[in-house]
């Protein structure tokens, strides 16, 4: 069993990304007793660029010299080559060729080098490379470094809102966000619980929860959500371990409430959010009769909406 990532490493992630990534604040949302967390804001428009820059950093130098490989559905590509450009150091980037065209162009644009492959090979192409090359991988969430970087939003967290705060819900696709941010608030603030959000088409974290034992589901079926970034047939393993021991509960949400939460956010919140952002705050909005008593926050974890979605979600 992978040992579960200590507040030290939280603390050291937060020191390493203060140049590069935002401290995001908490906002007053329109619903009196939720409190939305913009990740959004970040440089790439996600929180992923916290977990790369604390991976990236903590490489060897030699090692990082040599250029680094990642693979990603968009958010974590960005954040890596965003993280190499800062770092002046080449990135290699497999992503699924289902990804969003704006993401792809995003991730390219920060001069990462990108190969588009069919879903099925989203796992075996980027470690066909890493034998290849012997680069670094910075994987998008089973890293205990990427996890400590995630996790300084619990850290930000806990210091901004020390009052009587019940429970946070985090969007889970990988679990490598709702890890960082549960080791966290265990370590200081344990009596907030910690809830994931999932979308009914991609709910294996929901599935593997309920059972107790950490499950995988098909990729074609997880493509199914509207909510891009969360597509990921199953949690990593060391994210499973926190999910398991540190994270009260994980809930479903349906495309329709998922497209319901964009659409308020951007509405009544002013705020712009990818559906995979706003699955946390759909999860509010719509299943309030399955989440604990008192105040809450969600993670509104991105931003990088394709503007054809977004034009669909204010017209629905």
């Amino acid at each position: 069993m992978p040992s579960l990532v200590t507040l030290d490493e939280i603390t050291d992630a937060a020191a390493r990304i203060a140049s590069l990534a935002v401290r995001t604040p908490l906002l007053a949302s329109p619903w009196p007793g939720l409190w939305l967390k913009p990740e959004g804001l970040q440089p790439i428009g996600a929180f992923k660029i916290r977990g790369a820059v604390t991976a990236m950093s903590r490489l060897d130098p030699d090692v990082r010299s040599r250029g680094v490989l990642a693979h990603s559905s968009g958010n974590h590509a960005q954040a890596v080559a965003y993280a190499a450009r800062a770092f002046g150091v080449d990135a290699h980037i497999v992503i699924p060729d289902n990804a969003p065209a704006r993401k792809i162009e995003a991730t390219r644009a920060l001069g990462a080098t990108v190969e588009l492959v069919p879903v099925e090979q989203r796992f075996s192409r980027p470690a066909e490379l890493a034998a290849e090359t012997g680069k670094a991988m910075i994987a998008p969430f089973d890293d205990r470094n990427v996890i400590s970087g995630q996790g300084t939003i619990g850290l930000e967290i806990a210091a901004d809102l020390p009052g009587d705060l019940a429970y946070v819900l985090v969007p889970v696709s990988g679990g490598g966000l709702i890890s960082g941010i549960a080791a966290a608030l265990a370590a200081l603030r344990p009596e907030v619980k910690v809830i994931g959000v999932e979308p009914e088409l991609a709910a294996d974290a929901a599935d593997s929860f309920r059972s107790g034992e950490r499950r995988l589901w098909e990729s074609a079926d997880t493509a199914r959500t509207i909510a891009d970034g969360l597509r990921t047939p199953g949690v990593g393993e060391l994210p499973w371990e926190h999910i398991r021991t540190q994270v009260h509960d994980i809930i479903t949400v349906t495309e329709d409430e998922i497209i319901d939460a964009t659409r308020r956010l951007v509405v009544d919140a002013r705020l712009v959010a990818e559906p995979s952002g706003a699955v946390a705050t759909a999860g509010w909005l719509h299943h309030r009769d399955r989440l604990p008593a008192g105040n809450a926050v969600a993670i509104v974890s991105g931003s990088n909406i394709d503007p054809a979605v977004l034009a669909m979600v204010l017209g629905a």
